[in-house]
């Protein structure tokens, strides 16, 4: 199977820089609207079986488009939804999103046990993604497309593919509907095929795109 993981676009408190990962959350800004516009034609290429996108308005919002251009259903699932911040949440500090993101990385690395401070552990944010991952494959379609978080896609990947380490999803960054295309299967296992269209390549500098999509220093 052919997954792409597909971040929404820009909400309000990406441009804030806040840990907003409570469900429904905001929508998105005028620039974020345009980014999910122009998603269709940036996805163009690719044959779409199936859409599907989490609980948050705003990968919903970000899905819509895609969706009507290709006339497919967007099939909501809390599986993709963005990591939770627990104790972090609306924190818009350094202290905050480094804990946030380290947390996440320490799950990819296989401390699955440690909890975010308030919040869900790697046990249970790898295992929701996994069944939304798992119900996508199960259905036969050769293509699917996941509209989903910063930091979800970056700890699923950095965890679940092959040739995706924690060093290259801590250093790469991942913009607002920037796509992280894999290809295999739960059971074969994971390759990265671009993140955000290179695998080699840093994505370009800051675009007020929040916490979960930066470079993590240090």
């Amino acid at each position: 199977m052919r997954l792409l993981l597909v971040r929404h676009g820009q909400t309000p408190s990406n441009v804030k820089f806040l840990l907003d990962t409570a469900v429904p959350g905001p929508g998105l800004t005028e620039l974020g609207e345009r980014q999910a516009a122009v998603l269709p034609e940036a996805l163009a290429g690719e044959e779409i079986d199936a859409l599907y996108a989490s609980t948050l308005t705003r990968a919903q919002l970000t899905a819509a488009p895609l969706a009507g251009g290709r006339d497919l259903d967007v099939r909501v699932r809390d599986g993709i939804r963005e990591v939770a911040a627990g104790d972090l949440e609306m924190r818009g500090d350094p202290e905050a999103a480094h804990t946030y993101m380290t947390t996440l990385f320490a799950w990819a690395a296989g401390d699955t046990e440690l909890r975010m401070p308030g919040g869900e552990n790697g046990v249970e944010a790898l295992g929701r993604f996994d069944a939304v991952v798992a119900e996508a494959a199960g259905s036969g379609a050769g293509t699917v497309a996941m509209v989903s978080h910063g930091a979800a896609i970056r700890m699923w990947a950095a965890a679940r593919a092959d040739n995706v380490d924690v060093p290259f999803a801590a250093e790469h960054r991942l913009d607002n509907t920037g796509v992280v295309v894999l290809e295999g299967s739960p059971a074969d296992g994971w390759k990265a095929v671009s993140w955000a269209g290179a695998l080699v390549a840093t994505t370009g500098p800051g675009t007020g795109g929040g916490p979960t999509g930066e470079v993590l220093h240090g």
